[in-house]
């Protein structure tokens, strides 16, 4: 297969994700969650639903896509555009913390939606480590020549230090009265994220360090 096909193909791919997680956002704001199938999903974006279970294991994953399908790539861009100097605990820690707390009237909306539904908050909360990839490859470009594994595993800590916190967020405090299902989220997001990621600053200066290239 030429490298032309191929990305042809990849391209029709990417096309038909981004229609399905928006035929899904877009049904569930106008019915309900709970009002949505798979089929309907597949039929608004003019594919079987097999070829929806090959992009989505579940309504509620195509439905939180909507809202962070891209950040993966936004966070790891945040963090390679922090100055040399930056040291990488801060630059990750910025990075994750900007992408994370500052969406536009759309995506308000989604979060919104999404605290209404157990299901959807658990969709979201595990979103955390699709960042793990792109972030591991940001890391390894700032630390230069480092072991793959040491990028990899700062990576995956990263994100489960940010699954942690969305966990937090999304979780009710004890006794907190709910209407509608509707759960106020608890506590400044900015604040749980930048706790969770402090744990992380030692292994992000140690392999800074290591590298040759303590942090400023």
């Amino acid at each position: 297969m030429t490298a032309r096909r191929t990305g042809l193909r990849e391209q029709k791919k990417q096309a038909t994700r981004v229609a399905l997680r928006e035929a899904a956002l877009r049904l569930a704001l106008e019915r309900g969650p709970d009002n949505v199938r798979v089929d309907d999903i597949a039929d608004a974006a003019g594919v079987s639903p097999r070829t929806y279970n090959n992009y989505f294991s579940s309504r509620e994953q195509a439905i939180v896509a909507a809202v962070t399908a891209e950040r993966q790539a936004r966070v790891a861009a945040a963090v390679a555009a922090r100055p040399a100097d930056v040291r990488l605990a801060d630059a990750v820690t910025e990075a994750v913390v900007e992408q994370y707390t500052d969406p536009d009237e759309r995506d308000r909306d989604v979060l919104l939606l999404i605290t209404t539904r157990p299901t959807l908050r658990e969709a979201f909360v595990e979103t955390a480590t699709a960042i793990e990839h792109s972030l591991a490859s940001a890391i390894a470009r700032r630390l230069g020549d480092t072991e793959a594994n040491t990028t990899r595993v700062l990576a995956a800590s990263v994100a489960a230090a940010v699954r942690v916190a969305l966990q937090q967020w999304v979780q009710p405090a004890a006794g907190t009265p709910r209407a509608g299902g509707l759960v106020v989220p608890s506590g400044s997001l900015p604040d749980l994220l930048r706790a969770a990621l402090a744990t992380l600053t030692p292994a992000l200066d140690a392999a800074e360090a290591q590298a040759g290239r303590p942090g400023a």
